[in-house]
């Protein structure tokens, strides 16, 4: 009985595959026309006939080398370091109470108490921890204003063993004490820490207002 036309793409198709040592993946809407199929036979017979004797030679591959692998910096935390960005979370929400409420006894919590640590603003760069309270609790926040709220928000924090940083947008509105006028300002800060003795301390603030510089300006 003669075979039918799908039957014999089917034999060449496999016997193709066969000769080149390999399987061919059969993609939708590739069709073998049966036309040339005793074409094909004579081309798969032939292909046997060459590759049968290379089949029976090796030849040694030479190994290939190892791809080092990409280096990458996760934006996320490890989680080991866990427990310590939750805990500059809570230096965060403690440094802005301690703004809203002018606490230096508060601030001195989250503070490293040294002469190192500074404090850069809009209106002076304070060094040293009495000089932040000073100037910037007591003159600043106490005297100037008589009700204050600064809410940080869009917080990332990063954490290198004994050292990290934290980066955030803040929203701040207050009341004049001189005659009750209300204010809102808008801006960004950088935080860095360091652990010392199991405790995270701040060694260095810098905050600023959002940019209002003209084109052409401040570069």
């Amino acid at each position: 009985m003669r075979e039918s036309c799908s039957v014999l793409r089917e034999r060449a198709r496999l016997a193709y595959s066969a000769a080149a040592g390999t399987k061919r993946r059969h993609y939708s809407g590739t069709r073998i026309s049966c036309r040339f199929l005793p074409i094909m036979r004579g081309t798969t017979l032939m292909a046997l006939i060459l590759l049968a004797p290379s089949s029976a030679i090796s030849f040694p591959v030479p190994a290939r080398k190892p791809i080092p692998p990409t280096k990458t910096r996760s934006a996320a935390p490890p989680r080991e370091a866990a427990a310590d960005v939750g805990a500059i979370g809570g230096i965060i929400a403690k440094y802005a109470k301690s703004v809203e409420d002018a606490d230096t006894t508060l601030a001195s919590e989250i503070w490293w108490d040294s002469p190192e640590v500074s404090f850069i603003h809009p209106l002076g760069h304070e060094h040293g921890f009495e000089q932040i309270k000073r100037n910037v609790y007591k003159r600043l926040m106490g005297e100037t204003f008589s009700e204050r709220q600064l809410t940080p928000r869009d917080i990332t924090i990063h954490v290198y063993g004994d050292a990290a940083w934290a980066e955030f947008y803040w929203d701040f509105t207050a009341k004049f004490r001189k005659d009750g006028r209300s204010i809102t300002t808008h801006g960004r800060e950088t935080q860095i820490y360091r652990k010392m003795q199991g405790r995270w301390r701040i060694i260095h603030v810098h905050y600023s207002g959002m940019p209002s510089t003209p084109p052409g300006q401040g570069l």
